[in-house]
């Protein structure tokens, strides 16, 4: 995924509305609060002491060239006011360390509970909530949303503040020192700088453009180069270099317009900025020559409006800052007001006194399952009924054997008795009890899938198959991955089961992460086993040993086997036949195989004959 810049995240509009969400982030201070308040007090310390510092520095200045007092009495106030200032920047130095390490410390403490009650939640969303989603809008919300809003606790908060209290306090100062200065001021300065920032803000927007046409052309380059072999097998080399000479020209296009209002910004600034400032050195020097103002004070002045000019400038940055940081807020609450599923972790005690693995069941099930005319739409497509009024039992210890047309609603099933979705009409029975009726936790634990896209993650292949069961020790991963048929090429590996099975087990063969999964499923012991197509997509050879694996694996379980090749299930206690959300036939293989006209019969014919 590509990474976000902060100027590409929405902003805000700060109202009542706005404001009143983003301030329940504070309930994630918890017992720092008097950190925060604290650190607002250094903050308006260093506010204050900003400000007194052009006063001081009016008051040196203003000594040059005076000569109504002799040097001896000159080199005293001079001596006086420098111990003065050095007094002011020693405050000021411990109010900025202590605001700053304050304000670190509470956001930082602060966004690692936001971080954790944003995964917590994110990890409980029922599996309708991710079908909706991107994964990359979903990981935004952990990363680009939340590092928007530390940036703006650590730092955009506390500018704010400060140079809105050296805006008001400056322009206060000035007011008090002389009404005329401060009226020229305000009709110059606060002008000029709202121009400023309108200039800014369009230069910072065709950068922006600038920079989507360089990541258009980027990822032109990037799928140019992945799919070359298509380009050349389409002869498609001239239509690439076009598409990509079009990018580049309008990237000549927009880098022309951020020319010249750069140009313009940079004129204005020197001839109208330098010039307004010049005026008001100018109309200061004409009142000290005409006596209506002191030396001190018109240097003070100068500071002040030194100052109040760049709290002008600086103060829209810092409110889009916030406005940016208030929207990510939003965001993320959205996220922590969905609702989730109720998964109840309640450890268990193990025989030894230690901590058990929170997810094993305190009683077994017999695995007896039973859909009663079941019918289901994805929450995402109402209009489209998968599963039709399906009705069938498998007793405890059967393999259900399910078959039928791709998108005939197979995976589907799986997916209801895992409860990952709920049917939108009629039950599913498990061991006498109606499968809503069981804790999520407590019915997804006497349970294991295995997928025919097997996920592994970045760890070793220990750390995988323990996934299984928390707490596992390394002779209990063993006896799982020797009875899944994984021990002989585990123990191949130099670094056998520390091994690293890279980003989603890329360093291993489909054979070997299939096995893998069936260790993990292994060791977890469920009462209930779903195999989604598991061996389809290797060769003879893998298919071998991952189906003897599978065999030991569903001794003694309730099994479900979604399968394509039929080869796989002739031995299924019952095979269900699915086609366009229906059972259409059930039984035996020579049940099904007897019926003339049946489509289980014309499958079979299929495969075997293209085989």
């Amino acid at each position: 995924m590509a990474a976000i810049k902060k100027e590409d995240l929405p902003k805000a509009k700060l109202n009542k509305e706005s404001l009143g969400k983003a301030t329940r982030i504070f309930r994630f201070i918890g017992p720092h609060k008097w950190k925060f308040f604290i650190g607002m007090v250094f903050l308006v310390g260093t506010g204050s002491t900003g400000l007194i510092f052009p006063k001081l520095m009016g008051n040196l200045m203003g000594l040059i060239g005076k000569t109504s007092a002799s040097n001896e009495e000159l080199l005293h106030v001079a001596n006086t006011v420098g111990i003065q200032l050095l007094i002011l920047f020693a405050f000021q130095a411990v109010f900025s360390f202590f605001r700053v390490v304050l304000f670190v410390n509470v956001t930082e403490n602060m966004l690692a509970s936001l971080r954790q009650a944003t995964y917590d939640r994110l990890i409980r969303m029922p599996m309708s909530f991710f079908s909706s989603r991107q994964v990359s809008e979903l990981n935004s919300r952990v990363s680009a949303d939340i590092s928007q809003i530390q940036d703006t606790f650590t730092t955009s908060i506390a500018e704010f503040i400060r140079q809105s209290m050296i805006l008001i306090g400056g322009i206060g100062i000035i007011c008090f020192t002389s009404w005329r200065l401060a009226l020229v001021m305000l009709a110059i300065i606060p002008v000029l700088a709202i121009f400023a920032v309108f200039f800014g803000r369009k230069i910072r927007k065709i950068s922006k453009g600038i920079q989507d046409n360089v990541a258009d052309s980027n990822i032109i380059v990037g799928e140019t180069l992945q799919g070359i072999a298509n380009v050349k097998a389409f002869t498609n080399e001239k239509y690439e270099n076009e598409r990509y000479k079009n990018t580049t020209l309008e990237i000549v296009k927009e880098a022309i317009k951020g020319g010249i209002a750069r140009g313009s910004f940079f004129s204005f600034i020197i001839f109208c900025l330098g010039g307004g400032i010049v005026y008001l050195i100018y109309y200061v020097v004409k009142m000290k020559i005409d006596g209506d103002i002191q030396p001190e004070e018109m240097m003070s002045f100068l500071f002040y409006t030194v100052m109040v000019a760049a709290s002008i400038g600086g103060l829209p940055e810092q409110y889009a800052q916030i406005q940016r940081a208030v929207g990510a807020t939003e965001r993320v609450f959205d996220l922590l007001d969905e609702e989730v599923e109720d998964i109840r972790l309640t450890p268990n005690p193990s025989p030894k006194g230690e901590g058990g693995d929170s997810r094993q069941p305190a009683v077994r099930f017999n695995g007896e399952v039973e859909f009663q005319n079941i019918s289901f739409s994805y929450p995402s497509r109402k209009d489209f009924q998968v599963l039709k009024n399906i009705s069938f039992s498998a007793k405890k210890g059967e393999t259900i054997a399910i078959v039928g047309p791709s998108g005939s609603g197979k995976s589907t099933m799986t997916n209801l008795i895992l409860r990952f979705y709920n049917p939108d009409s009629g039950k599913i029975i498990i061991d006498g009890k109606n499968a809503l009726d069981y804790s999520l936790t407590e019915l997804r634990s006497q349970m294991a899938i295995v997928p025919q896209d097997v996920l592994l993650f970045g760890g070793s292949i220990k750390e995988n198959i323990a996934y299984g069961k928390s707490g596992a020790t390394l002779e209990e991963i063993k006896d799982a991955a020797r009875k899944a048929n994984a021990l002989d090429f585990i123990e191949s590996f130099p670094e056998k089961f520390e091994t690293k099975v890279g980003e989603r087990g890329i360093q291993l063969s489909g054979g070997q992460r299939q096995r893998i999964a069936i260790a993990r499923a292994v060791l977890k012991n469920p009462s209930i086993l779903l195999l989604d197509e598991a061996t389809s997509s290797l060769d003879s050879e893998s298919e071998r040993l991952v189906q003897e694996a599978l065999d030991k694996l569903m001794e003694g379980r309730t099994s479900f086997v979604i399968a394509h090749r039929l080869s796989t299930i002739r031995k299924a206690d019952k095979i269900i036949v699915i086609d366009k959300g229906q059972v259409k036939e059930s039984g035996t293989h020579e049940e099904l195989i007897a019926i003339t006209d049946g489509l289980y019969r014309s499958l079979s014919k299929l495969q075997f004959e293209l085989n």
